[in-house]
């Protein structure tokens, strides 16, 4: 069973009142958190959505900087999904004071397939972090799924939407879509609750 959220996992918020060298300063001093760092060689795996001991934290490359990943010092499960792609899967050991690197490579599922007759659904979503499911399987962050290029093919018929992100309300919706149409789905998430997070941010199996 998930540790809750707040308890093993941070992502670095700089006070309002301190300056970037004092923030970085105290990063470096910090001995008690470890560091865990995501690199991608593609893409693909860089725009990957990475969940920690089962919470999703974001998607590989932006967590750094202000978003980098701090854990407790232990064992951590790390799972990295993309839409079509088998999970990346790894545990890591994390020490005091010191940094993980996980090197991050998404393998394409062998039964991936489109289907036949399509529809095309645009998503629009702020903040771009926000995770996207369909359906109840997730496909993507916001970020890359709100531009033609990048828009979802969807089966015509009744789909559910649903966008989360920690620390913000759950926006769901259904649409209705038919064979060739074109649909656009808008919204800006609410500041809420870490708890208010619902089963679909853990990991599938």
């Amino acid at each position: 069973m998930a540790k809750p959220f707040g308890l093993h996992i941070f992502i670095l918020l700089l006070p309002m009142f301190a300056g970037p060298e004092m923030a970085r300063a105290a990063a470096k001093q910090n001995k008690v958190m470890g560091e865990v760092r995501f690199e991608g060689e593609t893409k693909i795996d860089r725009d990957s959505g990475v969940w920690i001991d089962g919470n999703y934290v974001g998607y590989v490359k932006e967590l750094k900087g202000n978003k980098k990943v701090l854990l407790l010092p232990g064992e951590h499960q790390i799972v990295v999904r993309q839409s079509g792609y088998n999970d990346f899967d790894q545990k890591v050991v994390v020490e005091p004071g010191q940094i993980q690197v996980v090197h991050i490579t998404m393998h394409l599922a062998p039964r991936a397939m489109p289907p036949d007759i399509t529809a095309t659904l645009k998503i629009t979503v702020r903040p771009k972090r926000a995770a996207v499911f369909l359906d109840g399987k997730y496909v993507g962050h916001a970020g890359e799924l709100g531009g033609a290029v990048h828009a979802l093919l969807v089966a015509p018929g009744k789909h559910r939407i649903k966008v989360e992100l920690p620390g913000y309300r759950t926006f769901e919706t259904e649409v209705t879509l038919l064979a060739g149409q074109k649909s656009e789905i808008k919204t800006e998430l609410f500041q809420g609750s870490i708890v208010q997070a619902s089963p679909d941010m853990k990991p599938q199996h």
